[in-house]
């Protein structure tokens, strides 16, 4: 008898390491599919698949992401059948649809319920694509291929049985005729354990040590690009630390990985690009490049002002866990922020290219800290509403309960 879940995701657990842990823990079936580098979850049968075959060279290009979709659906079609044969029945099939993966899964579990996640669709204009005009216009050629992204994704979706989408910006991306079936669920983040508190002494890799108390700017760009506003937080820096002598700025990222947005040009990453000919003085900025969980929130708490721009794209997990912290949070006024942050209530939302609106924020931020104690208490409460990460599991487990799946009360303690 059909039981169980099946969660499909290429690098799983990914977004559904919280959702995997709970069903584990209360008694549910649990297997996953996954490509080789998958990190898999205790307590879940994993099948890795690898990729036959690469795309077919000189193929028409906005064809390309369809048929390496149609190579990872072959691969999880494969893992699918190996989990069949070991008595894998699965009840509900959780994926994200987003590599292709579940294009084949009703071939081999023809009565399992899908529930897809929806983190973006892609689209040649109006979103992250073409949103900066300094990196050049956007040519037929690129809507063609961007267009082309979420072929997969429209036909995985056409066949799923519900979708779930982390927020209201994130569901807007989607073609209308989905729009309806989606169901707003953010995954959510740990207020109970990411909440403010005092800083601590935060001791830079130099051995040199920031005390609470400093002015200090924070900007968590996981992957350094554009995208999430290097360029536009790198050249406010320099009027801020001109004018606040005493303002230390840590940056906390990836600096080799290209990032989701465009290559950098010149062969150098783009924290090198952007920062290449700024007036800063290095002994006052800090690029620790990717950090434990940990470390990245002790470096929160000692924020006076954290800044996160993005384009037209997925709302970052790190600006909801920086609200959790109580974080006085200076964002840009894209779509996506307008699912965290409401102007002057709980943060501030700044034109997105105005490099001057921001050094000013900053420099008050710095002047003044006290004046950001309300909006950081609603960051705050902002967080616990809209962030939760039990209210992210316990809306799950409905829409789970919904599509037919089992799912035993928790043991008490």
């Amino acid at each position: 008898m059909a039981d169980g879940v099946l969660f499909v995701h290429n690098n799983f657990p990914a977004q559904f390491a919280d959702l995997v842990q709970t069903l584990v823990d209360r008694g549910v079936r649990c297997w996953a599919i996954g490509q080789h580098h998958a990190p898999g979850a205790p307590g879940v049968r994993i099948a890795r698949y690898g990729l036959e075959r690469g795309t077919t060279p000189g193929m028409l290009p906005a064809a390309v992401r369809a048929e390496a979709d149609l190579i990872r659906a072959s691969g999880a079609f494969r893992g699918a059948k190996v989990l069949r044969d070991e008595g894998c029945d699965p009840e509900v099939i959780v994926a994200h649809p987003g590599w292709g993966e579940t294009l084949h899964l009703r071939e081999v579990f023809p009565n399992a319920k899908q529930v897809l996640f929806a983190e973006f669709f892609y689209h040649g204009r109006g979103f992250d694509v073409g949103f900066d005009p300094e990196f050049g216009a956007t040519s037929d050629e690129t809507v063609n291929l961007v267009d082309a992204k979420s072929m997969g994704m429209a036909l995985a979706y056409s066949l799923g049985d519900a979708i779930v989408t982390p927020t209201r910006f994130q569901a807007s991306t989607l073609p209308p005729v989905f729009r309806d079936q989606a169901r707003i669920i953010h995954e959510g983040v740990d207020v109970d354990a990411i909440r403010p508190g005092p800083a601590e002494p935060f001791e830079l890799p130099d051995g040199r040590v920031i005390r609470p108390g400093t002015p200090v700017i924070t900007h968590v760009n996981n992957k350094m690009e554009p995208l999430r506003g290097l360029h536009i937080f790198g050249r406010a820096l320099p009027r801020l630390m001109a004018e606040v002598p005493d303002a230390q700025v840590i940056v906390i990222g990836q600096e080799k990985d290209r990032g989701y947005g465009a290559a950098p040009p010149d062969g150098l990453t783009w924290k090198d690009w952007v920062f290449r000919d700024l007036a800063i003085d290095p002994a006052r900025i800090h690029f620790l490049g990717k950090v434990p969980h940990a470390r990245m929130l002790d470096a929160l708490r000692l924020s006076t002002a954290h800044v996160y721009y993005t384009y037209p794209f997925v709302l970052s997990w790190s600006v909801a866990e920086a609200m959790a912290l109580g974080c006085y949070v200076i964002g840009s006024d894209t779509a996506p922020m307008h699912d965290a942050i409401e102007d002057g209530v709980n943060g501030r939302l700044l034109p997105f290219f105005d490099v001057e609106a921001l050094s000013r924020a900053l420099i008050d931020a710095c002047r003044d800290p006290a004046a950001s104690a309300p909006l950081r208490a609603a960051a705050r409460a902002t967080a616990v509403e809209r962030f939760s990460r039990a209210r992210g599991r316990a809306a799950w487990l409905e829409v789970l309960a919904e599509q037919g799946l089992r799912i035993p009360q928790p043991a008490q303690a």
